[in-house]
């Protein structure tokens, strides 16, 4: 029973290698006649993989797409270079962030210790331009997104933003991505409410073991519960403007959930926050629209911070 598994897992892999196969060609490669080909690949459409047959003396097999994504056989190499790629992913804004690190969850989970090693190698071995996002804690995103994976009740340490550590007993929901930053939507149990954790404030305790029963939660509400509690919790600037544009394009554009009011067929108010308001003014610049403050005069300040300096670069431009 083994050595047919372990054939069958091969014969797998050859028809994920290459895209047409004769039988003849599989019977070498296998050390097995052409009928015992015939059984395999029979077998392995019974667990559900497309396998074609090509009539005729020289006829063979191909993996064709299926209506379902099957298993995938990896070699040390593959698997390596797939964890890699699923770890760039991760760090990027790609948008696939969190299901990249799900996959990189799984992938870990089932490496040999050899093949993790090596993939640490690469990670500590690779460095980030200055000035770009700061990577995440793949660690401590990877063990987050294989909780809530598997369901599994999470314990570990968290700093708030005044620096006071706490200990946390949680169900994690959601990971979020905003901008360059990650944040955990999850219900802590011994508060009884839900809370919003930032990522690189999480130091992952030892795994619980307990399981839970996933809350009903609609992805849109998870997003603004989200907004809401990073918005009213970190954001050292909030300021209120006056978008001339129309409400959908403005939705659609920004992005992020933030809450616009339609005032016009052709104006909206945003509020808006962060920690910089020069930053947040030249975010709201490359949006593209004529704004008005209506309230914040640490965003107006740094909107006439940014004109002086752009009126200054457009005067060197000009002169001969």
């Amino acid at each position: 029973m083994l050595e047919t598994s372990a054939r069958l897992l091969r014969l797998l892999s050859l028809l994920q290698l290459r895209r047409d196969w004769t039988s003849g060609e599989l019977a070498d490669r296998l050390g097995v006649s052409t009928r015992t080909v015939r059984t395999d690949v029979g077998k392995l459409r019974s667990l559900g993989y497309p396998v074609e047959a090509r009539p005729g003396v020289a006829g063979g097999y191909r993996l064709a797409a299926g209506s379902a994504m099957p298993p995938l056989v990896l070699d040390d190499d593959e698997a390596v270079a797939v964890a890699i790629g699923l770890a760039a992913a991760a760090r990027g804004a790609l948008g696939a962030g969190e299901t990249a690190l799900t996959a990189l969850a799984k992938l870990e989970q089932v490496m040999p210790a050899h093949l993790r090693r090596r993939v640490e190698a690469v990670r500590q071995a690779t460095s980030v331009v200055p000035g770009g996002d700061p990577a995440p804690d793949l660690e401590v995103l990877g063990g987050v997104a294989a909780a809530i994976r598997s369901g599994e009740r999470l314990r570990f340490r968290y700093a708030s933003h005044h620096e006071a550590e706490s200990s946390r007993h949680t169900e994690p929901h959601r990971l979020v991505r905003w901008g360059s930053r990650w944040y955990l939507l999850a219900w802590d149990v011994d508060r009884v409410d839900w809370r919003v954790f930032r990522a690189d404030r999480i130091t992952l305790l030892p795994p619980t073991g307990a399981r839970f029963r996933p809350r009903d939660i609609p992805e849109e509400a998870v997003l603004r519960h989200v907004v809401a509690r990073v918005g009213r919790a970190t954001w050292r600037y909030r300021a209120t403007i006056l978008v001339h544009a129309p409400a959908e394009e403005v939705v659609e554009k920004v992005g992020s959930p933030l809450e616009v009011e339609e005032t016009g067929q052709s104006t909206c108010r945003l509020e808006v926050g962060g920690d910089d308001p020069d930053r947040l003014a030249l975010w709201i610049t490359q949006l593209g629209w004529d704004v008005d403050v209506l309230e914040g005069a640490e965003l107006a300040a740094a909107f006439a911070r940014l004109a002086a300096r752009f009126s200054r670069a457009a005067r060197v431009a000009q002169s001969p």
